[in-house]
């Protein structure tokens, strides 16, 4: 015979009571503690986490596409339009995944540094492909998960090996995604002056003040070019006058390179600060991206390359960052670095390529010079020359943030609330209203 349950033996006791103010408190008290308990645990896992902010990019596209009126344009999202407002995928792109599929190839892992004959190219892409960094091979090169996975191997190869200084500091302003790349790598974030809103433009003076108190052996985070949002460049001269502080300072520097080609239609004047850079002693950390110059935004393209002292210190870097890749993504997809591998190295495709990612250069360069000559036929008396002046996909316009918010509510042009437009959302079937509408807020 089994031992009575506890529960059923109070209530026994209970029914065989006579008190006409017996209490039972063991069902209920039982099963009510039960249920709080059962609540406490099925709830309490994640009572304190908060909801967090919106992306302010995708808040702009959502209430973009709630917005009826037939003329609203999008200038938020960074991605490239063709002068319909269409995405637009490469013809070399296209025609190196039909010679991709015509060999059949098979879908087994690739190594955890990524595709081969990709590394190579990219290296070759960004740095020439006669650099002497390169013949020496005291560099190495990893395939990443596009330019924003690029940042983030690069951010934990610093926090982990890279413990002289923790600060990286960053021009102000600089990308977003920055900030909490480095922060959730465990990287202090610092800033440098880098753009003048009384002009629109680089503030070099600023910059260089700044750059010349900066700590030494901190890491510096360089915007190779089309700096991004502000679309404002240095030129050769100041480059060249950044590099001999910096190099002053002892400072590492780490270079941001996602619009090689897609800012000025040249790959190697896009590059030209990175090899100028190195040319001077500098061993610099170089993140590259394929999304923009490729169109290859979901394939999620991109490198990341260390420049070493020589080829055994290289080696030793290859074989951490592999240990570094292994937990996070084991190793990188296939199919968009064999597309731009492919390009890279036919030289037909790669010729198609040069001159389609020029069109697409232009085609924003001519944007930039119809939206102030539209701007002047109505009227506006305001300097818009920074307009044209700033390069690549992104431009500061200057407006402030009242200045946008009536775009937004009276003309259904939507926007991020610094002021900054993507121009690849400029067509010239749009262009003349974007230009009354931004004179309307601005005279």
């Amino acid at each position: 015979m089994g031992p009575p349950d506890p529960i059923l033996g109070v209530t026994e006791a209970y029914k065989r009571d006579t008190n006409s103010k017996k209490m039972n408190l063991g069902v209920g008290f039982f099963l009510t503690a039960c249920y709080f308990l059962f609540s406490f645990f099925l709830s309490s896992w994640w009572t304190e986490v908060q909801m967090g902010p919106p992306d302010p990019i995708l808040g702009v596209t959502e209430a973009y596409k709630r917005d009826t009126n037939s003329k609203k344009m999008n200038l938020g999202v960074g991605a490239y339009r063709d002068d319909n407002g269409k995405p637009y995928v490469l013809g070399c792109v296209r025609k190196a995944e039909a010679l991709i599929a015509s060999k059949m190839l098979d879908k087994e892992y690739l190594p955890i540094g990524g595709l081969g004959d990709f590394n190579k190219a990219c290296a070759e892409l960004a740095l020439g492909p006669d650099c002497e960094v390169l013949k020496s091979k005291r560099s190495i090169t990893v395939q990443t998960i596009s330019g924003t996975g690029s940042l983030r191997i690069g951010a934990n190869f610093l926090s982990r090996f890279h413990t002289v200084a923790r600060d990286v500091y960053l021009p102000k302003p600089s990308w977003g995604n920055h900030t909490p790349i480095f922060r959730d790598a465990g990287m202090q974030l610092k800033a440098y002056r880098y753009y003048d809103p009384a002009t629109c433009g680089f503030d070099f003076t600023g910059a260089l003040d700044d750059i010349s108190k900066i700590p030494e052996h901190s890491v510096i985070m360089l915007h190779a070019c089309a700096h991004n949002p502000t679309g404002v460049d240095p030129r050769p001269e100041q480059w060249k006058e950044l590099s001999a502080v910096i190099k002053k300072r002892k400072l590492l520097v780490f270079f941001d390179m996602a619009y090689q080609g897609f800012a000025s239609g040249d790959i190697d004047r896009d590059a030209w600060a990175v090899r100028y850079f190195i040319e001077q002693g500098h061993n610099v950390l170089l993140s590259q991206s394929f999304a923009k110059n490729m169109g290859l935004y979901g394939e999620r393209v991109g490198g990341f390359t260390v420049v070493c002292a020589d080829a055994e210190e290289a080696k030793r870097v290859e074989s951490q960052l592999k240990i570094l890749i292994r937990p996070i993504y084991s190793n990188p997809p296939m199919n968009g670095a064999r597309i731009a591998s492919t390009i890279l190295s036919t030289p037909d495709l790669r010729s198609t390529w040069l001159e389609e990612v020029k069109g697409m250069a232009d085609r924003i360069i001519e944007m930039r010079e119809m939206l102030v000559t539209n701007l002047k036929k109505e009227g506006s008396t305001h300097n818009w020359q920074h307009v044209i002046d700033q390069i690549g996909m992104f431009c500061f316009t200057g407006l402030k943030p009242e200045q946008v918010e009536r775009l937004t509510k009276e003309f259904s042009v939507y926007m991020t609330k610094d002021g900054r437009i993507s121009v690849a959302g400029v067509t010239s079937g749009n262009v003349g209203y974007l230009a009354h509408a931004i004179h309307q807020v601005t005279k």
